[in-house]
């Protein structure tokens, strides 16, 4: 072995690399099939930049500032825009991984032709993932330019906002994934969107302090995995940051292994029979 050689992967590591290489193709095919759809993807950056003028302004202007925990005052929309940029990475993680991936399940039956290739059931949800990350990465890095060209991001700390928003968007993919694969019909679609999605968007710390709610629906909110993704980019972004900031990362972490395994197990059952 020469000084500028590296060894090759071995065991789980060479395997779990083998498997990120195949499902690139699957990130390949989704490429060329919006190369002359982009619209509808670029479009998904501006919702969370219209909540951010119409509430985080338009409301700020009436509230004024919030108070952290740490006893700072900050403006209501220096307070709103992380948690935004949170629900960003949510949004298009979920909308790529509910809609598109039930029409090839179901419809197109894209899978059953992929699983003709050397491509599994790893490869397909893995490939799913990395393209529902790209769509979101790109919303989060949209909001975070804007809080960093505003002066919004408040701490040092809000460069690890990137990376973070990474990881939301990949528990929601993988939550996304294993919630299709128990839709049956488009009729589906108002339980994750309508029954949790939108729910967890208006209850989850987003525009207000929890404090401000009843005691039941502060525990709802503590239950959901946007508020934890909330959480922990609103500390980043605000220097607040601490042992419930780790706990929230913790969550994250948890919650996308478990939605990764429930989204394998069915997707197996439903593409294997």
């Amino acid at each position: 072995m020469t000084a500028l050689s590296w060894p090759a992967p071995t065991g789980a590591l060479a395997t779990a690399w083998s498997r990120i290489w195949r499902a690139r193709r699957l990130v390949e095919r989704n490429i060329m099939v919006y190369r002359h759809q982009w619209i509808i993807i670029v479009s998904g950056v501006f919702e969370p930049i219209f909540y951010l003028i119409g509430i985080g302004l338009g409301i700020g202007a009436i509230v004024g500032p919030l108070k952290l925990a740490d006893g700072r005052e900050i403006a209501y929309v220096a307070y709103v825009a992380p948690a935004l940029l949170a629900t960003a990475a949510m949004n298009g993680a979920v909308f790529e991984t509910i809609f598109n991936v039930f029409f090839k399940l179901n419809y197109a039956k894209t899978y059953e032709g992929v699983l003709a290739t050397p491509m599994g059931i790893t490869e397909i949800a893995i490939g799913e993932m990395l393209w529902a990350l790209m769509r979101a990465a790109l919303y989060a890095v949209a909001m975070f330019v804007i809080m960093l060209v505003t002066g919004m991001i408040l701490s040092p700390w809000g460069i690890l906002m990137v990376p973070i928003a990474l990881l939301v968007a990949a528990a929601f993919a993988a939550a996304g994934l294993a919630g299709t694969a128990y839709l049956r019909t488009v009729n589906d679609f108002d339980v994750p969107m309508g029954l949790i999605v939108m729910p967890m968007f208006l209850f989850s710390g987003t525009f207000f302090p929890i404090g401000a709610y009843p005691l039941p629906i502060q525990l709802f909110m503590q239950a959901t995995p946007l508020y934890h993704a909330i959480n922990l980019m609103r500390g980043l972004s605000t220097g607040v940051v601490g042992i419930a900031q780790l706990w929230d990362f913790a969550y994250l972490v948890a919650f996308f292994g478990i939605c990764l395994w429930i989204a394998m197990r069915q997707m197996e059952r439903k593409l294997i029979k």
